[in-house]
């Protein structure tokens, strides 16, 4: 579903990522894992459209949408949930998802997926009338990708879905993101949190001063030594 080729990106004389290949197929969990400053936000915004490449290719379904402005790639079904989940924090949940399906023009459709994400997370429905301003840090987080999933996308680009959470709200959005990929969504996430990234993935790459060091599968990725040392604590 998703082909990066040779992917470089640089941010002014400063090159983030060196080059790097990552293939998703369809309906596949995949992580991205390393360290801070490694380049895994700047791949998710490259991939977006947030961030321009200086050369190399983005394939979705074989077409070619490297130089497609986000709001484009955003029509295609591709679902984003930026890092530090940057809600509306003036609009009220609802507001917030409605923003969510811009592109829909059936209302019905509209009631149907905001129905959809408020059975996924009930406390968004008992809130939705509320500020997300003055939201929970892990109920912003529910609402960044809920706000996601108001589109219907066929895929699903998490930046750092973990970051500043409780851990039992860290295990809450895991748990979804793994249901949501067994419900059909392709999902490509970029975490810090390698134990719970690649504890629901099929596949993972591991991503050092912007080079894949590592690509296997998962289960292959928590038995591996240098995964153990650097992520898992071994």
């Amino acid at each position: 579903m998703l082909q990066i080729k040779d992917l470089v990106v640089s941010y002014g004389m400063m090159e983030v990522l060196h080059g790097i290949s990552v293939d998703v197929k369809s309906k596949e969990l995949v992580c991205v894992i390393g360290p801070n400053g490694a380049g895994k936000s700047t791949l998710i915004k490259t991939i977006m459209g947030l961030v321009k490449p200086v050369s190399g290719q983005i394939l979705y379904n074989g077409e070619d949408i490297t130089r497609l402005p986000a709001y484009k790639r955003a029509g295609f079904g591709i679902g984003y949930v930026p890092e530090g989940r940057r809600v509306f924090g003036k609009l009220t949940v609802e507001e917030n998802l409605r923003m969510g399906a811009y592109e829909i023009k059936d209302k019905q459709k509209i009631r149907e997926n905001m129905d959809r994400v408020y059975d996924i997370f009930p406390r968004l429905g008992e809130r939705k009338d509320q500020l997300a301003s003055t939201m929970s840090g892990g109920e912003q987080q529910m609402l960044a990708i809920s706000r996601a999933l108001m589109l219907d996308p066929k895929m699903l680009l998490i930046d750092e879905v973990s970051m500043g959470l409780m851990p039992i709200m860290v295990n809450t959005c895991f748990e979804v993101i793994q249901k949501l990929n067994r419900q059909g969504i392709t999902i490509l996430v970029v975490e810090q949190n390698a134990n719970k990234a690649l504890k629901v993935a099929n596949r993972g790459y591991v991503l050092e001063t912007g080079n894949i060091i590592i690509a296997d599968t998962a289960e292959n990725m928590r038995k591996d030594d240098t995964v153990q040392k650097a992520y898992l604590g071994g």
